[in-house]
């Protein structure tokens, strides 16, 4: 994953694929109504799994940017816990679906439980919905744990990243269509971000490392 730079994510070649070959079979017979729904499908799996270049801009080496594209939802202080902040990212079909690499680091740890697809509104989703956890840590022991979790999505959490893997800040690691991402940092965070905020994913900054 970290390597693919095509325009559009491997993990949606199929499903464009499959649309195509659906779009000629139904202009070979002369269906014009699902010729042109089939046409769609290809128009709308090419946007969902696009895989643009993004500029990396110049930050500091403690330096934390946001692993995905979406609006910030709630900023949450942590009270006798490990972390001391919570943030908690909506990403839409209307956002880009490519994790990014929040810093340079190692992977400490990686879960990723399958399970349910529920809209996030369901009080059920955080519990049994298909999620992937990665804790990310630095050279200087700094971790930052990142949730993925699904809501009503037609294809799965694709993590591409191994446990004790190193990885370079913004670098690609997986495909998330349509999520909620939460995000754990430390006590000695600084956040650069607010409520409401639209984050860019590998280009905006969450904060610094003190």
């Amino acid at each position: 994953m970290r390597n693919n730079l095509f325009p559009v994510a491997k993990e949606g070649w199929n499903y464009i694929g499959y649309a195509f070959a659906a779009f000629i079979f139904f202009a070979i017979v002369d269906l014009n109504f699902f010729q042109f729904l089939s046409f769609f499908l290809i128009v709308f799996f090419v946007y969902v799994y696009r895989n643009p270049e993004r500029q990396m801009p110049m930050f500091q080496e403690n330096s934390v940017v946001s692993p995905v594209d979406g609006v910030v939802l709630s900023i949450e202080e942590l009270v006798d816990s490990e972390f001391a902040y919570k943030i908690e990212i909506d990403s839409s079909y209307l956002d880009v679906a490519i994790l990014r690499v929040p810093m340079n680091s190692f992977v400490e740890e990686i879960r990723v439980t399958h399970g349910a697809k529920l809209s996030g509104f369901d009080p059920l989703s955080h519990k049994i919905n298909e999620n992937a956890q990665i804790v990310f840590q630095d050279k200087a022991s700094n971790k930052v744990k990142v949730i993925h979790r699904l809501k009503q999505s037609f294809d799965a959490i694709h993590i591409d990243v191994m446990k004790s893997q190193n990885l370079s800040q913004a670098s690609r690691y997986g495909v998330m269509i349509n999520g909620t991402t939460t995000i754990c940092l430390p006590h000695n965070f600084r956040l650069n971000i607010t409520l409401g905020n639209q984050l860019i994913g590998s280009e905006t900054l969450l904060g610094y490392f003190s």
